[in-house]
């Protein structure tokens, strides 16, 4: 099966920054991929750059091809159309919908706008989601400000899958919400990604969630990928450094130690990083002197893709132990 979505050699530079570095990343029919990192890592850039969401002035190169077109190269009608294709659910619902317009106006306003689809006929299609979401056709008439944010977020969701997008990138849908309401809410996901034969992109800082979630996942770290892994692979054997880092840092009820392992200095962004030194090389336990002089490639290992030096001579000493 051929790829939906490829990206390769992806750098964003935003004013004198750049904060994506060349993210390599692919994505199949029906798939659902995470992109995991830790705050800056550059998981929401990659994503707003896939669905053409960039700031205004932000310059790209490298591909994004969705289905064999050249998504950098579309406008006007073609860009709508891919819209269409491509939805996006964000982090926090409220900042991203109009808190003086009803709900129903919200929903069905790229149906009708950018489909054609006339008002009667698009509020029918935005009752059933919002059914398909747990939700009555009621709050239709309602404002942002009378619902939760739980019962936002799923009128985000319903609204995004309106269109029937063979892709959803999900930006930290869960984050703003209680536990009980995520669990509720990647219920949802997972079942509307059954029906629809939907591929999903899935940011999170929740590695476990990911790999619940996500056939497989990818670990960002300064505007790089630099580990692409089956997700129940992850955290048992992982194939670059910093994702054994993450691992080993995380609570886990299963595992006994005195503390948490945390991961030494701070996190780069991408416009901090050099281009000519592996950047997690200051942070990393297992770093060799040709770390800091040579800029790793993504490279495939094991069934997955590792962007370390050192990664065939590391291969199966970096899982998670148990401390006794």
């Amino acid at each position: 099966m051929g790829n939906l979505l490829e990206v390769a050699g992806l750098r964003v530079t935003l004013g004198p920054g750049t904060v994506l570095r060349g993210v390599d990343l692919a994505i199949r029919p029906g798939e659902a991929v995470g992109l995991v990192g830790e705050s800056g890592s550059g998981k929401s850039m990659t994503a707003r750059a896939i669905g053409r969401l960039l700031p205004r002035g932000a310059r790209t190169q490298g591909t994004i091809t969705f289905d064999g077109t050249d998504v950098n190269a579309l406008d006007g009608k073609g860009l709508r159309g891919y819209r269409g294709q491509v939805a996006m659910v964000f982090q926090d619902p409220r900042a991203h919908v109009n808190p003086v317009r009803k709900i129903g106006d919200f929903m069905t306003e790229a149906l009708r706008t950018n489909a054609g689809v006339k008002k009667a006929a698009a509020m029918e299609r935005a009752a059933d989601m919002l059914g398909q979401v747990g939700l009555d056709a009621k709050l239709l008439a309602r404002y942002p400000h009378e619902l939760s944010g739980g019962m936002l977020q799923r009128v985000m969701i319903a609204a995004a899958l309106l269109t029937r997008p063979r892709l959803l990138l999900a930006d930290e849908p869960t984050t703003a919400l209680d536990v009980t309401t995520q669990a509720e809410v990647m219920a949802i996901l997972a079942e509307l990604r059954r029906d629809f034969d939907l591929a999903l992109l899935f940011i999170t800082h929740d590695l476990e969630l990911a790999a619940a979630v996500c056939d497989r996942t990818a670990v960002m770290y300064a505007g790089q990928v630099v580990e692409v892994r089956d997700s129940a692979l992850l955290h048992t054997d992982p194939l670059h450094p910093y994702t054994a880092a993450l691992g080993a840092a995380r609570p886990d009820i299963g595992r006994s130690q005195a503390r948490l392992q945390a991961i030494p200095g701070r996190p780069l962004s991408g416009f901090e990083a050099p281009d000519t030194a592996c950047a997690f090389a200051p942070r990393c336990a297992h770093a060799a002197p040709g770390c800091e002089t040579e800029l790793p490639m993504l490279t495939e290992l094991d069934g997955g893709q590792s962007r370390c030096l050192r990664a065939a001579q590391l291969r199966g000493t970096l899982g998670v132990t148990t401390d006794a």
